[in-house]
């Protein structure tokens, strides 16, 4: 399989499984090697992104299909099917499933392996906060990013979350366009790539 030399930041995102925020906040901070075009923009060498991955013992993902799996998991079926919807028609190669609960998530985790969940905190059963602790306890889904939404946005669950492992916490009702941003899917964000601070 040919791969480019140079990788833009989505691209290098989606092979590292991260946030394109946060790879580039790794770039600005020094701990990923980055080089930057005459317009500020930045692009990575894929051997520096293995060795990148190498060091903190994480795997690069290579998707034949290119697709990017999103598991929205909640009990609300109106939001959830709404949900779907939206990200199904962006047109961005992006397949999506929904789980109602934590239960049926854990085994559509372990059986269709998705990239990002999209995952409410209160559940009846096995609530968000176990579902989170559990995927980034295990080695083999701990590099799954965990964007959560709630409707008791308060202080202490979105700092207890985000010390569970995911990357962010959105209150309801969701703000669809915070929500694509988070996800590396905005239009903007995909037409307009991180400058270098100066």
């Amino acid at each position: 399989m040919t791969r480019k030399i140079y990788l833009t930041p989505n691209e290098a995102a989606r092979l590292l499984r991260v946030s394109p925020a946060t790879l580039h906040q790794w770039a600005q901070n020094g701990w990923l090697k980055s080089h930057n075009t005459s317009a500020g923009q930045y692009r990575f060498l894929y051997h520096d992104l293995e060795y990148f991955a190498h060091e903190r013992g994480l795997t690069l993902t290579h998707d034949d299909d290119n697709r990017t799996r999103i598991l929205i998991v909640d009990d609300d079926l109106q939001l959830s099917g709404y949900l779907r919807e939206l990200l199904s028609g962006l047109g961005h190669n992006i397949e999506v499933e929904t789980a109602n609960d934590g239960f049926d998530a854990s085994g559509k985790i372990q059986t269709w392996q998705p990239h990002i969940l999209l995952l409410d905190l209160m559940m009846p059963g096995l609530n968000g906060f176990d579902v989170c602790h559990h995927l980034k306890s295990d080695p083999a889904t701990r590099a799954t990013r965990i964007i959560t939404m709630t409707g008791y946005h308060t202080p202490e669950n979105v700092e207890r979350i985000l010390n569970a492992g995911a990357e962010a916490c959105m209150a309801k009702p969701l703000d669809t366009d915070t929500l694509l941003i988070l996800l590396g899917l905005s239009e903007e964000a995909s037409a307009t790539e991180p400058r270098l601070s100066k």
